[in-house]
Formats: structure tokens, sequence, C-alpha cells
């Protein structure tokens, strides 16, 4: 979403109504906004969610909150709060119900007070407040208050036997400062600056001289502090100035938000709200495409609120990847205040989240989230709709351009190859118009021959589809899928149409699984969460709802790609893709329900252990569809994943291999990849054969290969073979099942068969070995 150019009369007015009115959005170390974080040892982002509630939500190193974190690790009993701010450490914010300081320690082995605000500071309100390396500083008012300027507050913050305490500071009182009133203030490592209400920047504390700020009479619309520095924009130029060990950006672009780190300060673009950063950092780090509605730093690392969906998105800026990711939460997009939005802002309309029980981001409903317009489109877009008093600007792809108004926008962006009809030449339409027509002839005959080409293939993949187990030739259209029987029946979700998958709207798959709740949650792993899902038109189904790590990590061209691999496959032996969700920002597939759950549910779970003969029937099912991703699909698909619970079991015990790798592996390291996925295949099998886990330590050896294998090589298959299901009559089938899972299980990947052998082996034992 973005708004209208002005015309440059109009621009440096509104751009002063905008400064202004965005200082309540400025956040990083030292400085307040809805997203902040901790520095030093103990690395912790927080951030005010967006349910209304005002509550906090918490994520680190291995940690995340909610649910809450374990009591070893952190703090849980954080209460609403108007604004946060982070200290080495600890974070400091203002109570959203009393405008009362709370400050806590990023761990609860350095919590000794709870609170970590002086007794004689407890009852007092504030409107802002900055936490530093080890004080805090914070401007006495109601935070809500129209007045928002006061004098100063500061205290320390120290340690005492490893542990965090609060103390009134005497290093920052400061006799030239006491009576100044101020509207904001930032905090770094022993000093801490303040805007002066009337105009001017004054620092002070032990380390302020290091700075070297004097006589400075500008107002600053947004200040942030790093741990040596502070960087502020000025409400008089829009330019940025800054003090201490870091240089002032020399790019002209306009800045609507600050937040320093330990030697770098990053920044909120005016006109599309995209991140520019100077320092001492990896720039091609910084994420380029998404604009942010709030940012906070810790030393190494950036967290944002993107706009377009309200998702945390983090990235270090002198590694490739961040140590943790963010748990998928909306996080409030800016502070609420009680005054009215101003020019060139809207009131965030919370009925675009989507959510019909939420009405307000803020814990009172007279208060609102102002939030800055933007004013340009990105290169490819078009303006489609002005910010508006309640939403942003809309920008709409020049592709979609139908009338003069886009057309001199558009035409600026040469890279989108965009040109309007109306300026085409008239000989070169009517020309362009005959080749049209000889070209749409052409066209139509390869449909023709395309479609009676994939009648014919369709025949084809019939009698390639005898290799479902026990079945029959189809004569029909329907996709077959295999019952426990080795019968043949037929999956109405299956027969959808390949390759065009249905598009589900988010509120329909949110009503599906009731809200996403954790008693419809079918399993998890590395991707997200899968839920149950009973659709309107009476289809139970499988959701698989992305988490913000594989959102954040994937972006919407790789999401594309893998639907086009998703939808173009259908197997009786994969769990079929039938759909996709991608609103506001969330990533979801819709799948087929498998209702008996998951191979390694049953063989280990203690769920019904499954006689011998289903058994060998699931190991060559899934051979079979593993052979499919291998050998039918161009190119090949390595699933890089397989273990018994990623082979599910549809409501006839067909199994269906599920969870593969989405993107397909590159002809460099394709065989070494098949041949991995052979040896995980290998382990299955051990697992069907001795009703053990891959890895169990309460066996010696507990890795199943280890323990199998000399076993069977030394004609001892017989004593791998799971004592808690009946024996059959026969047990040779199973001795054959033995050697197989061997071979495929071998230490060189070049002596392990391909899946095609160990599918037509798998085939013929259970064709063959009857098992009564």
């Amino acid at each position: 979403m973005q708004i209208p150019f002005y015309k440059p009369s109009q621009l440096s007015s509104l751009i002063l109504f905008i400064l202004f009115f965005f200082s309540h959005r400025a956040n990083a170390f030292g400085t307040m906004g809805p997203i902040s974080a901790s520095f030093g040892e103990y690395e912790l982002f927080c951030s005010i969610d967006a349910s209304g509630k005002q509550d906090v939500i918490c994520w680190g190193k291995n940690i995340t909150s909610p649910p809450p974190l374990p009591s070893s690790s952190y703090v849980t009993n954080i209460p609403a709060m108007a604004a946060l701010s982070g200290g080495e450490g600890f974070l400091c914010g203002i109570l959203a119900n009393t405008s009362q300081a709370f400050c806590w320690a990023a761990t609860s082995k350095q919590n000794a007070d709870p609170v970590l605000v002086p007794s004689v500071y407890r009852s007092t309100a504030y409107s802002h407040i900055a936490a530093g390396k080890n004080h805090v500083c914070a401007v006495r008012g109601s935070y809500y208050a129209d007045r928002d300027s006061g004098t100063v507050d500061c205290w320390q913050i120290t340690k005492k036997n490893g542990t965090l305490m609060a103390v009134l500071s005497e290093s920052f009182e400061d006799q030239s400062v006491t009576n100044l009133e101020m509207n904001r203030v930032v905090s770094g490592e022993g000093f801490t600056c303040g805007g002066v209400r009337d105009g001017g920047l004054v620092c002070w504390g032990p380390n302020s001289t290091n700075l070297k700020v004097s006589n400075v009479s500008d107002s600053f619309a947004v200040l942030a502090a790093g741990r040596t520095a502070v960087c502020g924009v000025s409400n008089i130029s829009g330019d940025v100035r800054c003090w201490g060990d870091i240089e002032s950006p020399s790019t002209e672009i306009r800045l609507v938000s600050l937040s320093g780190g330990a030697r770098h300060f990053c920044g909120v673009r005016e006109d599309n709200h995209v991140i520019e950063c100077w320092g001492n950092l990896n720039s091609s780090l910084v994420p380029k495409g998404n604009g942010f509605m709030a940012i906070a730093s810790s030393d190494y690392t950036t967290c944002g609120i993107r706009e377009v969906d309200l998702l945390l998105d983090c990235w270090l800026v002198n590694a490739s990847k961040p140590d943790f990711d963010p748990p998928l939460e909306l996080s409030s997009p800016g502070l609420c205040r009680s005054s009215s939005c101003e020019v060139n802002e809207f009131d965030f309309n919370v009925s675009v989240l989507n959510e019909p029980d939420l009405t307000s981001l803020c814990v009172r409903q007279d208060l609102r989230i102002c939030s800055p317009c933007g004013y340009n489109c990105s290169q490819g877009f078009f303006l489609s709709s002005p910010c508006t008093q309640n939403s942003d600007r809309v920008c709409t792809a020049c592709s979609l351009c139908q009338n003069s108004s886009c057309v001199s926008v558009c035409r600026l962006h040469s890279s989108t190859g965009f040109l309007h009809w109306h300026h085409i030449p008239r000989w070169v339409f009517i020309i362009g118009s005959s080749v049209f027509c000889f070209l749409l002839i052409l066209i139509c005959g390869c449909i023709f021959r395309c479609l009676v080409s994939t009648r014919g293939q369709q025949h084809g993949t019939k009698k390639q589809s005898k290799s479902c187990i026990g079945k029959m030739e189809q004569e029909d259209d329907d996709v077959g899928v295999v019952n426990g029987n080795g019968l043949l029946h037929t999956s109405p979700s299956v027969a959808s149409c390949p390759g065009l998958p249905q598009v589900f709207r988010l509120s329909e798959l949110k009503d599906a699984t009731n809200g996403f709740k954790e008693f419809n949650e079918l399993g998890r792993g590395s991707y997200g969460f899968v839920y149950k899902a009973a659709l309107a038109d009476g289809r139970v189904v499988a959701v698989k709802r992305a988490n913000a790590a594989t959102i954040i990590h994937t972006n919407n061209r790789d999401f594309e790609m893998e639907l086009e691999v998703l939808c173009k496959i259908r197997h009786c032996n994969i769990v079929n893709l039938l759909g996709y969700c991608a609103e506001m920002g969330e990533r979801l597939l819709v799948y087929e329900y498998m209702s008996h759950g998951t191979l390694y549910d049953h063989i280990h779970g203690g769920l019904s252990p499954l006689n011998w003969s289903l058994r060998l029937k699931i190991a060559m099912q899934s051979a079979k569809g593993l052979e499919y991703l291998h050998k039918e699909l161009l190119p090949p698909i390595v699933h890089k994943d397989l273990k018994s619970s990623n082979i599910l079991l549809d409501s006839e015990w067909g199994a269906r291999v599920s969870d593969f790798g989405l993107l397909t592996s590159s002809d460099k390291d394709l065989n070494g990849d098949l041949e991995s996925d052979v040896y995980s295949f290998g382990i299955v099998l051990l697992e069907i054969l001795s009703g053990r886990k891959a890895y169990d330590r309460d066996f010696d050896p507990p890795n199943i290969v280890e323990w199998a294998v000399p076993l069977i090589k030394q004609g001892k298959a017989a004593a791998v073979i799971d004592r808690n299901v009946a024996l059959p009559r026969n047990v040779e089938p199973l001795l054959k099942l033995g050697d197989i899972a061997e071979l495929a299980v071998r230490e060189k990947p070049s002596e392990r068969p391909p899946m095609s052998d160990i599918a037509s082996w798998l085939e013929q034992i259970v064709k063959d070995g009857l098992i009564l």
C-alpha cells in the first residue's frame, strides 16, 4: 500500500507534518517504540501484540513468548505495555493502564527485583522512557495526556551477586537539565540525550562529552541512540544528524523512524517505508522488498514489523541468518495515543486483519494508532488508491494499467516492459493484429494436438498406476487409492483438476480450523503447524500453516514456484495438494486429510500395531510414492526428510508420502540426494520390520541400523522381526524385507539400489508371499 506523489510546493509542509507526528514511532536501544530489544549477552526482543490487549510478545535465542517462556529463561509476568525500550540485559516499558514505569531482566537468572524501578518512582506517571546500558531515564507526565513534555527522572540498574537491581542515580543528576522540560529522551552507554520542549538537544551523563553535542538548536521529530552515538531527524530540514562514533548518512532520503545498534543505525524511509541503514554493517543483508511500520536493533540484530501483514521480521547486520526467528504473531504497528490523527497520517483500521472479534489494537476504545502515509509506489507499480483517513495508499502493478491516468507513471518504469495501447502507432496495431490472428490459429492447432497427446499420456499414466498394489487398471478418469485390503477406491479430492489448485480465503480456513486452535492441531514441523479442518462444503482437509521463519525466509516468487511443483504432483501414494491461501502474509497449504494418522503413530505411538499384511503393503505403497517423485517427475523431486512420521495412512489404510522437499535439487547433487532418500527409506523398512524407533536410547546400540544390519548380514534377520505382532506362518517375505532394507542402508551410496528396484521387489513380495 502506498500514496500519491505530491507537488514540490506541497512536499515540504507535508514532510514536517509527517516527521513531527511520527515521533512516537522511533525505537531502538535507548529509544521508545512498539518493539525494542535488550543488548549484551542476554539478547531479547519484545513487541506489543496486535490482540487489542497490548500484551507483550518476546523472542530470543531458543525462547519465544507467548506461550509463557520457561521460568529458567525469562520472566513471564509482563503486564500490558503502552511502549517499550531496551537496555543491556533488561527492558523497560510504560504500563498501559497507569503510565507507570516497569522494567524487567532479560532472564530470570538476573531478576532479583521484578520491577527494576526504585520505590520512590514506582507511583510516578511517565510519558516517555529510555533504557541505556545500565541506567533508565523517563519523562514525567501521563502517557495518554495531550501534553507530552515534562522533567526527567533517572535511575541506575546495577548487578549484585549476578542479579539486577534498581537504585537511585547520582551520575545522571545534572543540575543544568534538572528543571528542563523535555518531550523525549534516548539513552546509550553512559549518556542520555533529550529533546527540549522549546527546541534544542541536550545530553548528560558520564560519557555524554564523547558525543560532542553542543549548541544544537534544532528540534527533532525522531531520536535514536546506539551504544556510543545518537542520531536524529531534524524537524526543520528533514536531514539525519549524528553525533558520537558514527557519521551522518550521506543519503538525502528522508526517514521517519530510527534504530541504533552497536555500530550501525537503520531507519524507515518516508516515501515507501523501506529500510535504509548506515555504519558498520553488511548492507546486502538488509531487506529490500518489504516496507516496515517500526524497527528495533540490538547489538547486531534488527527486527521490524512489516507493514503488509504486521508480521515480525529479523535480520543480522553482519551475518547471513539471525540466531533466532520471531514467532508467527501480529505486532502493533505503532503506539496507541489519545489525540486524533493528523494530515498525512491514517488511523490504522483493524478490519484489515480479518479478525471479527477485534475492534481496536489498543486497550481503550478512545485510543488509536496513527501511522504515516507513504506517498510513493515502488518500481513497476502505480497509485490506484490514495491514503485515506483509515487506510494507507494502494499500489497496483503496471501490467494492470487500463487508462491514461496511470500511463505517465508506468512509462517511467521501463524495466516492466509496459506500453499502453493508446501509444502504439496505427500501422503497428494493424500488423500486430494480423500476426496475432495467425498465431491464434497456430495455437488452436497446438492445443488440439496437446489434448490428444495428453489423453494418450493419461492412458499411459493409468498403465503406470498398475503399480499401486493389487488394483485393476483404471477404466475412468478418477485417480485411484488403494485400501488396506489391496482393493481400489476412488478419492474425489485427488480427482480435482491437476495444476489448478483451489484458492481459499483466510477467513474460511480460520473457521474450518476453529481459529487454528490447538485442539485442531494434527502435528508440527520445521515448516509450521498442520491442522484438521472441516470446510463449509463438508470436506475434511489438512491445513499446513507456515511459521514466521518459513514466511520470512521464502519470498513470494519462491512460494509460487513451490506451488507450481506441488500442483503437478498427483499420485495415489502421495498426499496431494488441494489448494492454498496467501492472505495477510499467511502461507497456508491445503492437503488431503489422512484419517488414520502416521505410520510412526501406529508402530511406535500406541495406536493399532498393524498386521504384517498391512505393513508390507504400506512398505510397497510408500516405495511407489517415492519412486514417483524420483522417476516420474521431471526434474525429479528429492524428499530429503523421509521418515515414518512422514508416511500417512488414508481412510482406506493406503500409504501416502508427505512433507517432501518443495524445491527440486540441482543436477549437480541430484544423484547423491536420491541415494540419501533410499537410505532413509531403508530405515523406515527396518522400523516396519522390527517395531523399533530409528534411534532409541533404551536400546544398545540405540541406532537401528547399527543394531539390525549386522544381524541381517549374519543370516539372523528373524531376530529383528517385531515380536509384538503375531508371527505369520510364512516368514520368508519378512526375511526378504530385511534383505532389501540392508541394501538400502549400505554405507556406500553407490551400492544402494534405486527406488524403482526397491518398489518392484516389494511389489513382488506382496504378490507372491502371502502372509496368513
